[in-house]
């Protein structure tokens, strides 16, 4: 597929994905929804690619929202099959096998702020602005924010920012919970890389293992949850990567995974 909505870059070991509206503040519709789907799809089974980091093009915004021109004339069956399409694109990143990380430049609102929390880790410029608008425009999050915000910041924070439509800046959006780190404007990328270069030195396999435990494990009881991930720990056994690992600990020297 030819993008055009999306930018995809390789740099050894990591995958940068820029939406690259800028003339609409990187605003989505479905033709980039699809783009972006394809683009989750290929790197998945890219053995090369072991994090992904997921931007906005230009200084103003990660993603201001769903694109309102493109929504504006929705029927009841439209809106909820494009709520549908945007709901599995991001579950498909929630679900990538592989740690993602959301670098966020300006405005993340609605469905911007929907794409940064699947991501597994946010990272904010010093002038981020976060926020779930939506019921000022007489509609509600669509593409997840109702069930993920309440998760990452507590179910009386996730609907004072839903009922006001409160747009707040990174300084509480780092106070809530809802990013890992913020940082000045200019340095947002060169973090992220760094940060995933910090990620890719470790066993591709036990980076999988250990998402899916955290992933799955949340939706579970205690119990359930202690059972999967002690299933996960086994299966690690099975790899060429916890032998290497352990040799390379034993042997004092660093290890060299294959993700095998």
């Amino acid at each position: 597929m030819t993008y055009k909505n999306i930018l995809l870059d390789k740099e050894e070991n990591l995958a940068v994905i820029t939406i690259n509206r800028p003339q609409v503040l990187n605003a989505l519709n479905a033709e980039l929804l699809h783009e972006l789907e394809d683009a989750i799809e290929n790197l998945a089974t890219d053995s090369r690619v072991r994090v992904l980091i997921l931007t906005g093009a230009g200084d103003k915004a990660f993603v201001a929202g769903a694109d309102i021109a493109y929504m504006q004339n929705m029927t009841v069956s439209e809106g909820k099959e494009f709520g549908l399409l945007g709901q599995r694109v991001f579950k498909m990143i929630e679900d990538f096998p592989k740690p993602t990380i959301a670098a966020v430049n300006g405005y993340a609102l609605g469905g911007g702020c929907e794409l940064a929390m699947v991501c597994d880790i946010r990272v904010a410029s010093d002038n981020a602005k976060f926020g779930q608008p939506e019921v000022s425009l007489g509609i509600i999050p669509g593409f997840g924010g109702t069930q993920r915000l309440v998760r990452l910041v507590g179910p009386g924070k996730a609907k004072e920012l839903i009922y006001t439509g409160e747009i707040i800046d990174a300084q509480t959006a780092f106070q809530i919970g809802l990013v890992n780190h913020v940082v000045k404007q200019d340095e947002l990328l060169s973090f992220a890389k760094e940060l995933a270069k910090r990620i890719v030195g470790n066993a591709p396999l036990a980076l999988r293992y250990a998402k899916e435990a955290i992933n799955n494990g949340m939706e579970m009881d205690l119990e359930r949850g202690l059972m999967l991930e002690a299933n996960l720990f086994g299966v690690c056994f099975s790899s060429l990567d916890q032998k290497e690992g352990m040799k390379a600990f034993l042997e004092r020297r660093k290890p060299s995974f294959q993700g095998k």
